[in-house]
């Protein structure tokens, strides 16, 4: 029977590119300097590394469809190398690879690595795609903050929540991340802002304002992995292992059947779900220390944290408002910035939501420091609420 991958890999090192507007750098730069940190933070030689994955999300714009452009880039030595993409989840992905790689014995030391060189192909937003994707012309009115708006509609109708809460709760959310983002070297933004900037803001999709809407970042996030004993025997400590991987894709029912009513993931749940089960974890509220999420939208966070079992139902509202998800909250949430602030390269966004759980569970985050951390849990969500792919990744101390 399947037991999954709960402690069968290590964290053996990690880096991650500063995110933002890069005009000066390419592709390849932002892999490098993921990839050097991450080679260092490891302690070991290029050498050593058998076989690598990598994501990109529209690689139409930047490095094409195969893997070579990474082999190349870091001059692998001759190993193979894996294009995946997934939407949002990319990244994540690419380190879903590696990892069950090293779980089922084919390698030792495995590298998954993200990236994603968008802000200066003349687009304003993510670019359009000529065909088979969500963007054609068969959805040619839709748009990610009309869909995710339409989100923030169907929660207020299901759960009677007033549209001035609501706001107020994104708007909260929105100055959390800004705040964040501020103590993060790496960040795309960082400008602390106010409520009632927030609120205040030009409306892109009601109830959706300006500061409720991350933007498209340039960057690239890396991870190297192997086994415990190894990790251990090049002297980790602490060891950072995984403790589950899990990914749930839309199969059509949300758009094709009534029992979807349009105010939360039904993907999110499940890969939760899974996840928990996998990593052991019962009372996630309780025992989780942190969590990266996919806030592509405000709404999308505070939605997330009832599908992943930390909110009830119907009132993350007042979680958010009393602070449980700040950064000196009970149990902090983007504490890095966020996609909102620390940017959302599409391909690396999974793996840097991981490389700040890796940093704060082995006490390296800085002046994000939290006291103690065990668990941390990483989601991605891909693609427009009715139709999506999402993923929740677990980490933390190895044997916890």
């Amino acid at each position: 029977m399947a037991k999954g991958i709960r402690d069968k890999v290590a964290i053996l090192g990690m880096g991650c590119s500063k995110f933002g507007e890069h005009w000066d750098k390419d592709a390849p730069d932002l892999m490098v300097d993921a990839f050097e940190e991450a080679l260092v933070d490891a302690g070991i030689e290029r050498g050593q590394i058998e076989a690598a994955w990598l994501g990109t999300a529209i690689e139409e714009q930047h490095v094409g469809k195969s893997g070579v452009p990474l082999a190349a880039a870091l001059r692998l030595p001759y190993i193979p190398v894996t294009r995946v993409e997934n939407y949002c989840a990319t990244g994540t992905e690419a380190f879903r690879g590696a990892c069950y790689a090293v779980a089922s014995g084919a390698v030792d030391i495995a590298l998954a690595l993200g990236v994603e060189k968008l802000k200066d192909t003349g687009y304003g937003g993510l670019p359009q795609r000529t065909r088979g994707s969500v963007n054609d012309l068969f959805w040619a009115n839709i748009s990610a903050p009309g869909s995710f708006a339409q989100l923030a509609a169907a929660y207020r109708a299901k759960f009677g929540t007033g549209a001035e809460d609501l706001k107020r709760a994104m708007a909260h959310i929105s100055v959390k991340s800004h705040d964040n983002g501020a103590r993060n070297p790496k960040a795309h933004l960082r400008n602390r802002i106010t409520e009632e900037t927030a609120i205040n803001a030009p409306m892109i999709a009601e109830p959706l304002g300006l500061f409720d809407c991350c933007g498209v970042s340039d960057g690239a996030a890396c991870a190297i992995v192997t086994t415990p004993d190894i990790a251990r025997g090049l002297g980790k400590n602490p060891l950072i292992a995984v403790k589950a991987l899990q990914l749930s894709v839309s199969n059509g029912e949300e758009m094709q059947h009534g029992r979807w009513d349009g105010s939360h993931f039904a993907t999110t749940r499940v890969a939760a779900k899974r996840a928990y089960d996998e990593a052991g974890i019962d009372k996630p509220r309780d025992q989780l220390s942190m969590f990266e999420v996919h806030d592509c939208f405000s709404v999308t966070e505070l939605v997330t944290m009832e599908d992943l079992f930390v909110s009830e139902q119907g009132s993350a509202v007042t979680d958010v408002l009393d602070g449980f998800y700040d950064a000196d909250g009970k149990v902090p949430c983007q504490i890095d910035g966020g996609l909102k602030c620390f940017g959302h390269p599409i391909g690396a966004s999974g793996l840097r939501m991981l490389y700040e759980m890796y940093l704060q569970l082995s006490g390296r985050a800085g002046e994000r420091q939290r006291p103690d951390p065990v668990f941390g849990l990483t989601h991605n969500l891909g693609g427009f609420p009715s139709s999506n792919v999402s993923s929740v990744t677990i980490i933390g101390q190895y044997g916890a």
